[in-house]
């Protein structure tokens, strides 16, 4: 265990701060599994000895990687908003074919014993993201739940070394998160997963609902950051306050408007625009902290 604190010492005190003029939570940085699923998860024992071993092992290479980090570190230049020409779009996801799809993550009620729903990602007939299933309101007579009903499909999870989980590379210079998609006349919660540190915080997000159109018709939905709401657990919290646009891990939608019936939604494509005019850092009222 001693050699195991000593690693996690040193990762905290080499970790690079790619964004400088941003204050952050001080980052953990475990080397072990952590079940972030609250239970969720399956049986993750395993021999702690030979965990430790094979951490021992991977410590030179892990090193090699942290090294190429500080290598694109020392090259980094801070950008910030004001300095990108306005109207500068970059896309985050550009969706054709089976491989644009493949690491993206699918779940529903279903895959935790607390419901029926069904949801696939399958390739269009127009090459695009086709996000799809049946949404089931049915509630399982476990004495437990109380209500069911949800499907989602979640952006891939990069990781740079230590297995330290990345977030996405300069979203916080954008104003705009830009979807081009096709859905069926229902709405759609996009979510933005926030990296956190403590187990209480795991489960905070922003989310902004998506209003689709039915029919054969494509729509272009330009959604300023700070329209995002803050949320726990998929409830709205009484105090708001602007995401940390530099500290997104994921990015997801999700199908849960409580309808019983079918669901589709055609994606090309998930992008970032830079609008110059677009000066509002949130929405939302800002309520002072009262102790």
């Amino acid at each position: 265990m001693a050699a195991l604190k000593v690693a996690k010492s040193f990762q905290q005190f080499l970790q690079p701060k790619y964004h400088p003029l941003v204050i952050q939570t001080a980052t953990v940085v475990n080397l072990f599994d952590v079940d972030k699923k609250s239970g969720y998860s399956n049986d993750l024992k395993e021999n702690k000895k030979k965990h430790l071993i094979d951490t021992i092992k991977s410590f030179p290479d892990e090193l090699k990687l942290y090294k190429e980090e500080w290598k694109d570190h020392l090259r980094f230049r801070h950008y910030d908003r004001w300095n990108l020409d306005h109207g500068t779009y970059d896309y985050l996801w550009k969706f054709g074919g089976q491989q644009s799809i493949a690491d993206w993550t699918l779940t529903t009620d279903r895959d935790n014993l607390e419901g029926q729903s069904t949801a696939n990602l399958t390739v269009s007939k127009a090459n695009n993201a086709l996000f799809h299933g049946y949404l089931s309101q049915e509630v399982p007579k476990d004495g437990i739940s109380k209500s069911a009903g949800y499907c989602n499909m979640r952006s891939p999870s990069k990781y740079i070394s230590f297995k330290r989980k990345r977030a996405i590379e300069d979203i916080g210079i954008y104003s705009h998160l830009v979807l081009r998609v096709r859905g069926d006349g229902r709405p759609y919660y996009i979510n933005l997963h926030m990296k956190r540190t403590f187990d209480i915080m795991w489960s905070d997000q922003f989310n902004y609902t998506l209003y689709t159109r039915g029919g054969p018709y494509w729509q272009i939905a330009k959604i300023p950051f700070s329209k995002f709401y803050f949320t726990h657990k998929g409830r709205n919290q009484d105090h708001q306050y602007p995401p940390d646009l530099h500290n997104i891990e994921n990015i997801g939608i999700t199908m849960a408007d409580s309808v019983e019936g079918p669901f589709q939604l055609e994606i090309d494509y998930i992008a970032v625009l830079n609008d110059a005019n677009h000066q509002e850092e949130t929405a939302y009222e800002q309520y002072p902290d009262t102790f």
